[in-house]
Parts: structure tokens; C-alpha cells; sequence
């Protein structure tokens, strides 16, 4: 009976000292997901050997790493990080630039916005925006709904990278035409107007402090960028991983998340919201209005899904094996930057392939 007392105050003791931390009640090699703490570097890993990692292929992709320009590089399973590099001069506590991969974080941020009845993404852009928003005629600018702005179906011309009013030109119509732009920005002024702070108050509020990130906004005159440390990077990774759940804080709703990450229409099925898709049967990329048959990444899971910036910035998501991949740096191949149809994603879980598998 005493026994059994005092493995009852045990068990008591470690929920408690596990709540105090945010770290689920297991051990590295136990099924639960861990989450760092909001406000400190602590963070658990977890060694190669316990996952049956092969050890063997470390060197080669660490090596394939330098050779392409990468500055930080991260794997986390089930939370914990398992591997942690970084090259030419980078650390854990250097910024980088996200590029397009922050587009991910506009759109969970809008997400969030519409949980909290500030906006519903099914109602049009001008409600917004105000009306004569772009150059379209007013009747092909109703069109456009603010889910249209997340899933670059918004009709307008793509090859103007500027995002002001006389850029935004009439294509095709709303819902009919996929073509990656910077229109995405608009968003910004979408949520920034339906909350009456700016977006990056909101943004901070809602998200960035929810998962202890850190990184700031540039809201330049061509681009939109988010820059952070790797560690920030993998915590929207990480969340992104738990359907929008960090720890028992529901950051952002659930079924929007799983919106996100699936097919979003049928032009495009590699495209969610912001989020780019393995797995389907065809894929299209920026710039191109060609569609290619085909995973978008042939060696990767065919469950990935992933935030993708220009000059090879990457968050990896792999929900079957609770594994997320952040990758920053200089472009791996500078005369050959589009994503995808570069061959880097490939290569490079090429050479994960030879870790993990």
C-alpha cells in the first residue's frame, strides 16, 4: 500500500514539474509531442540513435549543405530536435530572411482573424479593401473573394511584382486562373483593416507570441518578408505539425489548418493556402503557367507539405513521420532559383532519405 503511495505522489510530482516547463509527461522516445517554452532557449533533443537513424549518412548531408549556400539547417521529431547545424558564421541567434515562406504566417494570421469573427474569407476582397482596390473593371474586382487572395486565384496579372493599384490588372476571372503573385500582400491590409491594428501588432499578438517566436516584419516597397532565427522558423513548423495547436492552446482553428494544407482548387493541387503540397498527381510553380506531372518533390513524403521563399528558404512538414525540416541560406543554385524544378528539394531529402530512412 505504501508503495503504491508513493508512486501515486511520483507521478503527481512529474505532471506537475512538466506543466511548469510546457513539456509533455514522456521520454524522448515516447509517442508524445513536446513543445519548447515560450520564454526560454531551452529545447529537448532527441539523439539520431533512438529514432534508428543511420549515422552513416550525417556527414554526406551535412556536406551537401555547405556545398549549397545553406546557413542554418534543423530536423525536430515529434517536437524535439534531432539535428541542429549551422554554417558560415550563422547561429541560433541570427536573423535570416523567410522570402515567400512567409506567406505561410499571413495566411494563418488571417486564419486567426477569422475565428475571431473579425473577417470570413468567403466574403469579397472589397469589403476590406474598399472598392476600386485594383485597376480591374469594378465588375471583375467583385469577383474577388479574400480565400481567392489565399490560393493566387485572384485573376490579376502576375508580372508585376509591385503591389499598387495601377499594377493590378485584369487577367482572368476570379477562381479561374492560377499565378503565383505578391498580391498575397494585400492581406496584410485585409487583416490589418478588420482588426484596426496594424498587421504586424496583430500578427504579434495572435501568433508570434503565442509560440514564443521571434523575428520582425519589413514591409518594404516590392516584398512583404518576415526574418527570424531557425528556432522560430521550427516553432511555425512545429505548429503548423499540431494542426495549428501549441501545447493546449488552440492558436489557430483547426479546420482552417487542414483547409490550408489541402488542395485549395483544382488548377493548382499542389497549392493550399500559402502552403505548397507533395503528393499530387500535377503541380504548377511561379512564374510558369505550365503544369508538370508528377510530386512536387519526388523523394520527399508524399504527405509533406511545405512553406517554400525564394533562395531555397524551407519549412518541411511531415505529419506521418512527426518530423519537420527548416532549411535557411543563400540560394542553393543562383542560376537556377525557381523551387521545385531546380532539383534542391530533391536532392536534399535525397540526402535526408539517407538519415532517416
Amino acid at each position: 500500500m505504501w508503495k503504491a503511495v508513493m508512486l501515486y505522489l511520483l507521478m503527481l510530482l512529474s505532471v506537475a514539474a512538466c506543466k511548469k516547463t510546457g513539456v509533455k509527461n514522456d521520454t524522448p522516445g515516447a509517442a508524445a509531442m513536446y513543445f519548447p517554452p515560450l520564454t526560454s532557449t531551452a529545447w529537448e533533443t532527441t539523439p539520431l540513435s533512438s529514432l534508428g537513424w543511420k549515422q552513416s549518412g550525417v556527414q554526406a548531408l551535412k556536406d551537401y549543405l555547405m556545398q549549397k549556400n545553406t546557413k542554418s539547417f534543423m530536423i525536430l521529431v515529434k517536437g524535439r530536435i534531432v539535428m541542429e547545424e549551422y554554417f558560415d558564421g550563422h547561429t541560433a541567434a541570427t536573423d535570416w530572411e523567410w522570402n515567400s515562406a512567409g506567406k505561410t504566417l499571413v495566411a494563418t494570421t488571417t486564419g486567426i482573424a477569422q475565428q475571431e469573427g473579425l473577417l470570413n474569407i468567403n466574403q469579397k476582397a472589397h469589403d476590406y479593401l474598399g472598392r476600386g482596390w485594383t485597376s480591374m473593371p469594378l465588375a471583375k474586382e467583385n469577383l474577388i473573394t479574400v480565400r481567392h487572395l489565399l490560393t493566387m486565384t485572384a485573376g490579376n496579372d502576375d508580372t508585376k511584382q509591385l503591389v499598387i493599384k495601377p499594377n493590378l490588372t485584369y487577367v482572368a476571372d476570379a477562381g479561374t486562373r492560377w499565378a503565383y503573385s505578391n498580391i498575397f500582400q494585400t492581406l496584410t491590409d485585409v487583416v490589418a483593416n478588420a482588426s484596426n491594428k496594424t498587421f504586424e501588432a496583430y500578427f504579434n499578438e495572435k501568433l508570434k507570441q503565442k509560440i514564443g517566436m521571434d523575428g520582425y516584419w519589413n514591409f518594404g516597397t516590392i516584398f512583404t518578408i518576415y526574418h527570424s532565427t531557425a528556432r522560430s522558423m521550427a516553432r511555425f513548423g512545429l505548429l503548423a505539425l499540431n494542426n495549428g495547436k501549441w501545447n493546449n492552446d488552440q492558436v489557430v482553428n483547426e479546420a482552417f489548418f487542414k483547409e490550408s494544407t489541402a488542395t485549395s482548387q483544382s488548377i493548382n493541387p499542389a497549392y493550399g493556402y500559402m502552403w505548397w503540397l507533395n503528393g499530387k498527381a500535377t503541380y504548377m510553380v511561379p512564374s510558369l503557367q505550365t503544369v508538370f506531372p508528377g510530386f512536387l518533390v519526388p523523394t520527399a513524403p508524399a504527405d509533406m507539405y511545405a512553406a517554400m521563399g525564394a533562395k531555397d528558404q524551407r519549412i518541411y512538414v511531415v505529419p506521418s513521420k512527426n518530423m519537420v525540416v527548416v532549411r535557411m541560406g543563400n540560394a542553393a543554385d543562383p542560376a537556377n532559383p525557381n523551387f521545385a524544378v531546380s532539383g534542391f528539394d530533391s536532392e536534399l531529402w535525397s540526402k535526408i532519405n539517407g538519415v532517416i530512412n
